[in-house]
C-alpha cells in the first residue's frame, strides 16, 4: 500500500460515523494511524534494506487486516430500518376479473414505497417473464424512467449457464454462477413477482401468474400488461425416449447440485468392500446422451475430476474401473462446431480414454444399462446395451408448457419446438406490438418470399400496377433487394452479387423478372436461412436489441400521443429489424479448449486456451461478486483441489 492511499484510507475510515464502527477500540485506531503515518514519514531513521522492507510489508499487511475489520464493522447497522410505507388498497385488496374472474394485481405493494416508484407506476406496463440472458440484458439496457417494469420468473436468481457443468463437479461452486435477480431489477427501478406464468389473455392484455403459498397451495392472479416479453428458456428435448427418469438433465442449478451428488453417492458405493466386482463398473460407468456443447463440457469436466482428484479421496481401484461414454446421433461430437475444431476434440477425448460413440440413438434408458442402436460397419443398425449407473440426457430443446399454450391459442404458430417471431421479435399472431419473445423460446421467422407482396407494393402503387403482374428491371431489383435486406438483415449475406442472382433467375433472358422469377428466388434464399443457434450469446444480443427498441418507442411515445397516431408498425418506424452477429463459439474439452470464430477461423490448445476460455467467460460474468467468487473457486481447486463432498 503507497503512503498517500495508505493515509488517505485511514482518513476516509476516521471519517465513517457508523454506530459499529464507533465500537471499535481505541487500540485498532491507533495501530492504523502508525501504520498509516510510518508509510508516510520520510524521516523514518535508517535501517538495513531487508529489515526495512520486511518492516513495511508486515505493517501494510497488518494495517490492511485492520482496516478490512473496520469496513467489516461499518457494515452493521444498530439502528432499525422499518420506517410507515403507505401501501395502496388496490395493492391489498385487488379487484377480480378477466375471463376466470381472478385478483387483478393493478397495483403492486411496492408501487409506493420510494418517490422513484411513485413516480413510475403509471408509467406503460412492462412485464418481463424469466430471469435468463435475455431478460437480464433487456433490464441492463432498458432506460428505468419509462416503464413501470416488472419481472416474473419461478426462480430469484440469475445463472450463468456456460460455466454450469463445471459447477457439477465441484470445480466451482454453485453460489458463484448465480446472481440476486432483485439486484438486477433493483438498478432499473423494476418490481420482482416470484411465481410461474401459466398463461395469457392477449386480447385483454392480462398474463395469468401461479404461485404456491406456505401449505403448497397454488393460487392465481391476473398481471395486466402493456407489452409482454416473453423470455421464459426452453425444457430438455425427449426425443420419444423411454425410461428418462432414470436420467439427469442440466438446465438449472438444483440439476447441478443433483447430479454432483448423484455422482459422488456412486463413487462412495463403488467404495463398499460389499460391492460386487460387476455392480461397482456399472456404478462407475458414466454415460452422456447428446453430443453438444453441454454434453461434451460435462463428460470433460466430470473426467477431469475422475482423474484428477479421485484418487487423493478414493480407493485408488475405482480409477482403473472407471468408463465415460459420449452417445451422439451425427457422425461426429460438436457438429456444429468446424470440423477440424470437432476431429480435436475427439482426439483429446480418444487421449483421455472417453469413448464416443457416433452415429448411435438412445432407444430406451434403463435404471442399470442404456438401449442405443448403433449402425455397423455394413450400415446396418443394430441394437447395443451399455451398462450404467449414471446418465445425462442432453438433447437439445423443446417448448415449455407455457409457451405450448400459447402456440395453441394461435393459428399461424405452427412450429413445435419454439415461438415464432418476426424479425422485429414480435409474436406472430399477437397483437402487432404488445407481445414480444426472446431467447431459447423463441426462434425468428425468415419467410422472405412470403413478404414478396409486401415488397412489391410500394413500387406497384408507383406505376398503379398489380404486384404479380410486374416486370422488375435491374435497378428496380436493386431496391426490392434493399427492402429484403432491411426486413430480413440475415438475407443480407445472400444478396451481395445482385447482378449474377438477377442474371442467374432472368430465365427467358428478358432483362426483367416477372413475380414467378422472383419469388423462386427469394424462396431460393430462405432455404439458405438457418434457424439461430439456441445459446446464451443469441439471447443476450436479442435482450439488448429489445432494450436499445423499447427505448426508442418511449422516446416516440409522446408525439405519436400528440398527432393521435395508435396504428401502423410502429417498430418498424422507430427502430431497425433484429440481425444475430454471430461472435464465436468456445467449449472446454478436457485441461484444453476450442474456440470456433466462424468463417473458418478457429483456434485450440492446451492449458492457454483454458486460461482463455476462463478469461472470456470471467468478462462475461455478470457482476463483480460473481467474478470475485470464480476466481476464488479456480483458486481453492488449485490449492485444495475440487470439492468431493455430496449435501
Amino acid at each position: 500500500m503507497g503512503a498517500k492511499n495508505a493515509t488517505g484510507f485511514a482518513k476516509l475510515l476516521f471519517n465513517h460515523r457508523s454506530p459499529a464502527f464507533l465500537q471499535i477500540t481505541p487500540l485498532c485506531k491507533e495501530l492504523l494511524v502508525l501504520n498509516a503515518e510510518t508509510l508516510s514519514n520520510p524521516s523514518t531513521p535508517l535501517m538495513d534494506s531487508q529489515r526495512l522492507y520486511n518492516s513495511h510489508s508486515g505493517i501494510s499487511c497488518g494495517g490492511l487486516v485492520v482496516a478490512f475489520f473496520v469496513y467489516d464493522a461499518s457494515t452493521y447497522r444498530e439502528d432499525l430500518t422499518y420506517t410507515d410505507i403507505p401501501v395502496s388498497e388496490h395493492a391489498l385488496s385487488p379487484r377480480r376479473g378477466g375471463p376466470k374472474n381472478l385478483p387483478i394485481a393493478e397495483t403492486l405493494v411496492d408501487d409506493d414505497d420510494c418517490p422513484d416508484n411513485e413516480r413510475l407506476k403509471h408509467k406503460p406496463k412492462l412485464v418481463i417473464l424469466g430471469s435468463g440472458w435475455g431478460s437480464v440484458s433487456l433490464l441492463k439496457t432498458l432506460n428505468p424512467e419509462e416503464y413501470h417494469v416488472t419481472v416474473v420468473s419461478p426462480v430469484n436468481y440469475f445463472l450463468f449457464t456456460p460455466m454450469l457443468p463445471s459447477a457439477t463437479v465441484g470445480t466451482l461452486e454453485l453460489r458463484s454462477l448465480v446472481e440476486p435477480v432483485r439486484r438486477i431489477v433493483q438498478r432499473a427501478k423494476g418490481h420482482f413477482l416470484k411465481g410461474e406464468a401459466v398463461d395469457v389473455e392477449l386480447s385483454e392484455r392480462l398474463l395469468e401468474v401461479a404461485q404456491t403459498d406456505a401449505d403448497g397451495n397454488r393460487s392465481h392472479f391476473y398481471l395486466p400488461y402493456d407489452k409482454l416479453v416473453i423470455g421464459v428458456g426452453a425444457t430438455t428435448n425427449p426425443h420419444g425416449v423411454k425410461g428418462l427418469d432414470h436420467c439427469h438433465f442440466l438446465k438449472d442449478i438444483e440439476d447441478a447440485r443433483l447430479i454432483k451428488n448423484k455422482v459422488i453417492q456412486n463413487l462412495e458405493q463403488a467404495s463398499l468392500p460389499t460391492t460386487a466386482d460387476e455392480e461397482r463398473r456399472r456404478l462407475l460407468s458414466f454415460v452422456v446422451s447428446g453430443g453438444g456443447p453441454t454434453g461434451v463440457e460435462f463428460a470433460a469436466e466430470l473426467f477431469d475430476m475422475l482423474n484428477e482428484d479421485l484418487g487423493m479421496s478414493f480407493p485408488k481401484i475405482l480409477r482403473n474401473e472407471i468408463s465415460v461414454h459420449v452417445i451422439q446421433s451425427r457422425g461426429h461430437i460438436l457438429n456444429t462446431y468446424d470440423e477440424a475444431l470437432s476431429k480435436f476434440a475427439e482426439a483429446r477425448f480418444e487421449h483421455d480414454k472417453v469413448e464416443v460413440l457416433t452415429n448411435s440413438r438412445v432407444k430406451e434408458v434403463r435404471k442399470d444399462k442404456i438401449l442405443f442402436t448403433q449402425k455397423d460397419e455394413n450400415g446396418e443398425t443394430v441394437t447395443k446395451e451399455l451398462p450404467m449407473g449414471f446418465c445425462l440426457w442432453s438433447t437439445g430443446v423443446s417448448q415449455t408448457d407455457f409457451c405450448k399454450r400459447i402456440a395453441d391459442k394461435i393459428e399461424v404458430q405452427s412450429n413445435q419446438h419454439a415461438l415464432e417471431t418476426d424479425t422485429h421479435l414480435r409474436l406472430n399472431g399477437s397483437p402487432l406490438g404488445s407481445v414480444y419473445a426472446i431467447g431459447d423460446c423463441s426462434t425468428v421467422q425468415n419467410n422472405v418470399a412470403d413478404h414478396l407482396v409486401h415488397f412489391l407494393r410500394t413500387l406497384a402503387w408507383e406505376k398503379n400496377k398489380d404486384p404479380e403482374k410486374m416486370q422488375i428491371t435491374f435497378p428496380e431489383w436493386r431496391g426490392v433487394a434493399q427492402r429484403v435486406k432491411k426486413r430480413f438483415p440475415q438475407a443480407t449475406d445472400h444478396l451481395r452479387r445482385l447482378d449474377m442472382l438477377f442474371e442467374e433467375y432472368d430465365k427467358d433472358h428478358s432483362g426483367t423478372l416477372d413475380f414467378s422469377e422472383l419469388h423462386e428466388l427469394l424462396h431460393q434464399i430462405d432455404s439458405k436461412l438457418t434457424s439461430l443457434p439456441a445459446t446464451a450469446q443469441r439471447a443476450d444480443q436479442q435482450g439488448k436489441y429489445l432494450g436499445r427498441k423499447l427505448n426508442k418507442l418511449a422516446q416516440a411515445l409522446p408525439g405519436m400521443r400528440a398527432n393521435q397516431v395508435d396504428y401502423g408498425d410502429v417498430d418498424d418506424a422507430v427502430y431497425k429489424a433484429f440481425e444475430f452477429h454471430y461472435l464465436g463459439s468456445l467449449a472446454y474439452i478436457g485441461n484444453s479448449a476450442i474456440f470456433d470464430f466462424g468463417n473458418g477461423l478457429s483456434f485450440s490448445g492446451g492449458l492457454l486456451a483454458v486460461y482463455l476460455w476462463r478469461s472470456v467467460y470471467f468478462a462475461q460474468s455478470v457482476s463483480f461478486r460473481t467474478r470475485v467468487l470464480l476466481a476464488m473457486d479456480w483458486t481453492k481447486r488449485a490449492l485444495f483441489g475440487r470439492d468431493m463432498m455430496n449435501y
